[in-house]
């Protein structure tokens, strides 16, 4: 990867977000952190900055449009033009589906869905500019398969799927792809949280039920991520690229 490229990953502070912007550091890019917690993207950045790369902190709620541009303009201005995005925000919810109130459904799309789409079109323009741009929106393999108590969650996401083929066929002509990681049983502090509450039943059955008998790593999602990201991989683009140990196909 060029030490050119800036790349902006939104929820890059913890879980997947944080391992796909350590990734993306040591590849060779200025990275970016968008956070809605401050504090945790610029704790983040100092420590990938304290291993000779370069990142910086902004804080940013991906459901304000204001904030994502002004964050944007932030990058521009330290950076320089962001060509890598990494939409990994996202807001998980367990409810029954007579019980999703219509402010939980749109707090959950607000995140998932409609954050991916205005970060999309605050850093395109970019994109456009330099006549090259690599976007990776993070989805869910439950958008693939469903999950019962997410309908919520599950909808985004697949609304997320399908923003990437349609976007990746209006700009594959530009020089920029668009392709989706729907991540399956990954092992972040989102999960575990989720475990804890009784949400996802007993982990050991879901390995077992893992061709490849291992829960996932944030770090083999920012893998793929890296490679997507890559000029190698110019070739793909509206794809949907499970990384999931098998468990969808």
């Amino acid at each position: 990867m060029s030490t050119s490229r800036v790349a902006i990953v939104t929820g890059g502070a913890s879980g997947i977000g944080l391992a796909i912007s350590e990734r993306l550091a040591v590849e060779g890019a200025a990275v970016a952190i968008f956070d809605r917690n401050g504090g945790a993207a610029d704790e983040a950045a100092a420590k990938i900055a304290a291993s000779g790369a370069t990142a910086i902190g902004v804080t940013v709620d991906v459901t304000d449009r204001g904030q994502i541009d002004a964050g944007v303009e932030e990058v521009r201005s330290r950076l320089g033009r962001p060509t890598i995005l990494v939409n990994n925000a996202g807001l998980q919810g367990f409810s029954p589906f007579l019980k999703i109130s219509a402010d939980q459904w749109e707090q959950v799309l607000a995140v998932s869905l409609t954050g991916t789409f205005n970060c999309c079109q605050a850093v395109v323009p970019d994109m456009l500019e330099e006549g090259w741009g690599r976007i990776v929106n993070i989805s869910s393999s439950s958008a693939q398969g469903g999950q019962p108590m997410m309908t919520h969650y599950v909808a985004a996401k697949a609304g997320v799927i399908g923003l990437t083929k349609a976007l990746a066929l209006e700009l594959g002509p530009k020089g920029i792809t668009v392709n989706t990681i729907p991540p399956g049983f990954i092992d972040t502090p989102m999960l575990r949280d989720s475990e804890r509450k009784g949400f996802l039943g007993n982990t050991e059955d879901a390995i077992a039920r893992t061709p490849v008998r291992r829960m996932g790593r944030p770090e083999d999602i920012a893998a793929t991520c890296a490679f997507l990201v890559r000029d190698e991989a110019g070739y793909i683009t509206g794809q949907v690229i499970g990384v999931n140990g098998g468990r969808n196909t």
